[in-house]
């Protein structure tokens, strides 16, 4: 297995305080809490430093789960399958 450079993790703006809003909560969430949560977690992923290695990390490993680099699960998914294509 490759090791991943994690560097990057430190200075991003998701962690601490915001980071609740970058996955879904354990409890049931409805879909205008989702679309608002996903929208104010992009908006700090837009002025993040480290956003590209971010998003590269999470197409690497393919995390299933949460927004990474600004992008979704399902978002993350598409880039995969239209990089593979």
């Amino acid at each position: 297995m490759i090791a991943l450079d994690r560097t990057w993790q430190p200075v991003a703006l998701c962690s601490g305080n915001h980071s609740h809003l970058f996955f879904p909560p354990s409890t049931s969430e409805r879909k205008d809490e989702r679309e608002r949560r996903e929208i104010r977690a992009k908006s700090i992923c837009q002025i993040c430093p480290v956003k590209k290695p971010c998003l590269d990390y999470a197409t690497e490993i393919r995390e299933p789960y949460g927004i990474w680099g600004g992008l979704t699960e399902a978002e993350r998914r598409q880039v995969i399958a239209v990089g593979s294509a």
